[in-house]
Order: structure tokens, then C-alpha cells, then sequence
């Protein structure tokens, strides 16, 4: 091997390492974006209940999860639930049929006259 073929394998090395680290940095980054963002929605939820249980701050963590323990388990609200359920689906569905009806693709997964050139 000559010198320039050892010096290449160096720099190619060099570089796979700083790709390695900079995967790691970015999947931190990610980390604590989605931690910040939990953080945030758990305080704002706690905020929530607080606003809407009158002397909400007087009661014990372990009143507050049985009182909402018990809540959700009537019937009313499951009802409320299994409707945000539903309009979530719908919202999700209907975004992706938009995405794929501006992508060019058909929902059958065919290309559209544009996409092959005839348009």
C-alpha cells in the first residue's frame, strides 16, 4: 500500500467519525425537543385541571387520579373520547389523501397523466 492510499483510509475514517457524531448530536437534539415538548403539554394539562377543579390545588395527587380515574370511566365520557378518537382518524385520513393527491400519485397508486408526461 502506498502512503496515499493509508492517508485516504485515515480521512475516510476521520470522516465516518464525525458523521457518528454528528447522528449522535442530532438524535440528542431530538431527545430533548420531544422531552420539551412532554414537559410543556404535562404542565399545561396540570394547569387545565387545576383551572376547572375548584380548590383543585387542595387535593392530594392520588384524589385527583382516582377522581379522574373514575371520570373517564363513565359513560359520557367515553362517548366524548371515542369522538376525539374519530375526529382524529378523519383529520389523519384526510391529510394523507391530500398528500397524496398533491404528490401526483392516485390513491391506487398509479401515476397521474402529469407525473408521466403527458400532461
Amino acid at each position: 500500500m502506498s502512503r496515499t492510499t493509508i492517508e485516504k483510509i485515515d480521512s475516510i475514517k476521520t470522516q465516518i467519525q464525525q458523521l457518528e457524531n454528528e447522528r449522535k448530536r442530532l438524535l440528542n437534539q431530538q431527545k430533548e425537543a420531544e422531552r420539551k415538548a412532554r414537559t410543556k403539554r404535562l404542565i399545561e394539562r396540570g394547569a387545565i385541571l387545576e383551572s376547572l377543579i375548584i380548590g383543585g390545588d387542595k387535593f392530594t395527587n392520588e384524589q385527583i387520579k382516582t377522581f379522574l380515574e373514575k371520570t373517564v370511566q363513565s359513560e359520557s365520557a367515553r362517548k366524548i373520547l371515542d369522538g376525539f378518537i374519530a375526529q382524529k382518524d378523519e383529520t389523519t385520513m384526510t391529510k394523507v389523501s391530500w398528500e397524496t393527491k398533491n404528490s401526483g400519485i392516485s390513491t391506487t397508486g398509479k401515476a397521474t397523466a402529469t407525473e408521466q408526461g403527458s400532461g
